[in-house]
């Protein structure tokens, strides 16, 4: 049996890796800090070393060079995780037999990959096509899967809303899950038990407040015939599900106030700590066949603010001017599209209503051409359509004017430290 030696302070993750790695039966061993794990090094001599770059008590550094003065860790391979590392860094780490460095959120097939190959060990994961996203919208926690179910992404899904639900401090959420592109039979029975299971086991979801959207008859009878899922209701249509969901009638989207307040503020996490795993794996293939590489986090950041009045361009640039951030102002959507080839951007703000270009014309544009990018779509426009057309091509950041220097900020960051 493989010894596996995982140092990071977060309870949460390490326990993760622990359950993780145990199901492919590696020895996993917990350091707590930089200190607990030198001493575990020390005394378990393990296989491998997945560890965090900051850590207390013993900086990373301290503990790769007491690994490579002790014969015995000497030539024990190393994996590093990160929120963020410089580059200068990354070369200093380098020489200590560090294979390989991760950023956070972490891509977990790609992490398997990595401890397969060092280890010469095969672990298979489900591979079934499968992509799940989860995000809090002021107390909603709405969970999009689309393709299929996988197995592996469900696991994650359990890690993702425990961690989410720690960074929003959110104590009774009401859960909304959006199935899109799969055709559900019999055979997917097993996983769509699982993934109900998982979510129903928690304390903190209560059945009558979880909706599913969906067009799949199979899903709605699967429901309807387990007396475990009675309470979950489900809905064809996104209106239906939102207004069932919060509890207003669709009339009542007419009050900006009240929309503003139920549904569009996307708030940010109470907490002050960034996500640590993906749902979404490396080897994922994104249109056009390429397939998304980790990257290095990195401290600067290119933005785009495309917005026709020239007030809203200004703001964002003195909102961000000591960020370091390098910002490129638009006052059209056609200016924008037209820069796109030749410029690569972190994150985008995105104005609905102008001339020459709309805001939804671009992103139909982005769309056609397979482009992903993150995107704060701003608007003077508040209505409960409006806001699910944006959700139509993958928005869920959404920010009505007049905008409050704060809140871009909050959101820019959350955005940023989701993607870094």
């Amino acid at each position: 049996m493989k010894k596996i030696l995982v140092i990071d302070e977060s309870t949460l993750f390490r326990d993760y890796l622990a359950k993780k790695l145990a199901e492919y039966q590696f020895e996993v061993v917990q350091g707590v800090n930089g200190l607990d794990g030198t001493l575990k090094m020390r005394s378990e001599v393990p296989d491998l070393i997945i560890m965090d770059y900051y850590l207390s008590r013993r900086s990373c550094i301290e503990v790769l060079q007491e690994k490579k003065n002790n014969p015995n860790t000497a030539q024990v391979p190393v994996i590093v995780i990160s929120s963020r590392i410089d580059k200068t860094k990354i070369v200093e780490i380098a020489s200590y037999n560090v294979k390989k460095i991760f950023s956070k959120p972490l891509k977990m097939d790609a992490l398997l990959k990595s401890i397969s190959e060092l280890l010469d060990v095969r672990l298979a994961i489900d591979e079934t096509p499968c992509v799940i996203e989860a995000h809090f919208n002021d107390e909603i926690l709405f969970i999009e899967i689309a393709m299929g179910l996988n197995r592996e992404k469900i696991e994650l899904l359990d890690y993702k809303i425990t961690e989410l639900l720690e960074l929003y401090q959110v104590k009774i959420p009401r859960l909304l899950i959006m199935m899109s592109n799969i055709e559900f039979q019999e055979k997917d029975a097993p996983k769509l038990r699982q993934l109900l299971d998982t979510l129903l086991a928690r304390e903190e979801i209560d059945p009558k407040f979880v909706r599913i959207l969906t067009n799949a008859p199979y899903v709605s009878s699967f429901i309807a015939s387990n007396q475990d899922y009675k309470g979950i209701v489900v809905a064809d249509s996104l209106e239906k599900a939102m207004d069932d969901l919060i509890g207003l009638k669709p009339d009542s989207f007419a009050h900006d106030e009240v929309a503003h307040a139920k549904f569009l503020s996307a708030s940010a996490p109470k907490k002050d700590i960034g996500e640590s795993i993906a749902l979404r794996f490396d080897s994922e293939k994104v249109k056009g066949g390429a397939v998304p590489q980790a990257r290095t986090p990195i401290r600067d950041a290119s933005i785009a603010v495309v917005d026709d009045d020239m007030v809203i361009r200004e703001l964002v640039k003195t909102v961000f001017s000591e960020s370091g951030w390098e910002i490129h102002p638009y006052s059209n959507g056609k200016e924008f599209v037209t820069d796109l080839e030749k410029q690569n951007f972190d994150l985008v703000f995105l104005d609905l209503m102008m001339p020459e270009m709309n805001g939804f014309q671009v992103l139909s544009y982005l769309k056609q051409k397979g482009k992903e990018l993150p995107i704060i779509v701003f608007s003077a426009l508040s209505q409960k359509e409006t806001v699910v057309k944006a959700m139509s091509f993958g928005i869920r950041s959404y920010l009505i004017k007049p905008l409050k220097p704060i809140t871009l900020m909050q959101k820019a960051q959350e955005l940023l430290d989701t993607n870094f």
